[in-house]
């Protein structure tokens, strides 16, 4: 059964077999594809109530992100990218000092920046770019000031694995975690339940395009994070034109601003769809086969490895030290295959259930040459 649910995924896409950049953006599927059309279809005949059949994408991606997430569907909102949820939630949080890691990817480190700026409260940066957030180093950090600590679940780098679980116990249940998932999310199956505030977006793992995601709260979350960046759609009565503030909508949806496009929503439930078929046990077994075929070959031809070998740590990243990224990523891109170049001495390779075999054998060849 295993084998046929992943089958069953991979025909569903028609990506280049050279594609290993899912850590920069996922290919979508037919599904996807075909959602999208439908809906700019309905949306171009304009016929009455086309506009509500439309919007009507919001509660469908909502309720797929909830049943894959295990956060209940009134603590689940939509974003149009990761980066807004993450500026939402550092302005949200209040007084107090916030731990982040300094090699997050930037989306996980200028909201608390600019939220610092404003007086929102503080930051303090853990270890230094290429360091593993573990446990260990959160504990050694934490003080009777910290209030939260934000972290991706997936290191964007080298694919490290976040201990959520071990992160959730360290922080106790006076402080919040604050996870950025969107390295995670559609590739590997996580408890994300024990992050007070998750945030993803639908363009990578999950494979949906842009322009539409997640944010979703445990009941602490949504109890002290405050929607201060919040607009007419996160409030009640929000067709009630009558010039004063409302009160805020319940849960999830009092962090709305506006109106998402329903194209982009549409999409994104879709791509959810597709992996709630598929199960994530599944997909993140097929992506885990694959890094170990990748590795293999890596191995055999003598290239350095930076990224974790144990599966319980990784995700769908392989991170290679190269004497010239530039030059090498020009080598992979003139035989077809695309990668992603960091930092002048490292190449990121992020395969998929859907990636060719014979790819990982080309790519070792060129990086050894």
């Amino acid at each position: 059964m295993t084998g046929s649910k992943l089958q069953e995924y991979a025909s569903a896409f028609h990506e280049s077999g050279g594609y290993l950049n899912f850590a920069s953006y996922g290919p979508p599927s037919r599904q996807v594809e075909e959602t999208a059309a439908d809906l700019l279809r309905t949306a171009a005949e304009g016929a009455v109530g086309a506009s509500e059949q439309l919007h009507l994408q919001d509660l469908r991606a909502r309720q797929a992100f909830s049943r894959l997430s295990g956060f209940p569907v009134e603590r689940v909102g939509l974003l149009p990218y990761t980066s807004l949820g993450l500026f939402q939630v550092a302005f949200g949080i209040g007084a107090g000092t916030v731990l982040v890691g300094a090699g997050e990817f930037p989306a996980n480190l200028y909201p608390w920046l600019r939220a610092t700026g404003l007086g929102l409260g503080a930051v303090h940066r853990l270890g230094a770019p290429g360091d593993r957030v573990t446990v260990e180093l959160v504990e050694q950090a934490l003080t009777s000031d910290t209030v939260a600590l934000a972290v991706s679940a997936v290191d964007f780098r080298t694919g490290y694995r976040a201990d959520l679980a071990g992160l959730r116990e360290v922080l106790g249940p006076d402080r919040l975690l604050v996870v950025d998932g969107i390295q995670g999310f559609g590739a590997v199956e996580l408890d994300w339940t024990v992050a007070d505030a998750l945030v993803v977006g639908g363009q990578k793992w999950i494979r949906g395009g842009w322009g539409a995601g997640a944010l979703a709260f445990s009941e602490a979350g949504i109890a002290r994070i405050r929607p201060v960046l919040s607009g007419w759609t996160g409030v009640e009565d929000a067709t009630v034109h009558d010039g004063v503030e409302h009160p805020s909508r319940a849960g999830a949806l009092s962090f709305g601003i506006s109106h998402l496009s329903p194209f982009a929503v549409g999409s994104f439930a879709a791509a959810l769809e597709l992996i709630e078929a598929a199960t994530p046990p599944v997909i993140e077994a097929g992506i885990a086969a694959g890094l170990d075929r990748l590795l293999a070959e890596l191995d055999a031809a003598g290239l350095p490895v930076l990224s974790p070998r144990r599966r319980a740590e990784r995700a769908g990243i392989v991170s290679v030290e190269v004497p010239d990224a530039g030059a090498a990523l020009r080598a992979l891109a003139d035989a077809g295959i695309s990668a992603t170049a960091h930092d002048g001495r490292r190449i990121r390779l992020s395969p998929h259930t859907t990636t060719p075999a014979q790819t990982f054998v080309d790519a070792a060849e060129i990086l050894a040459a």
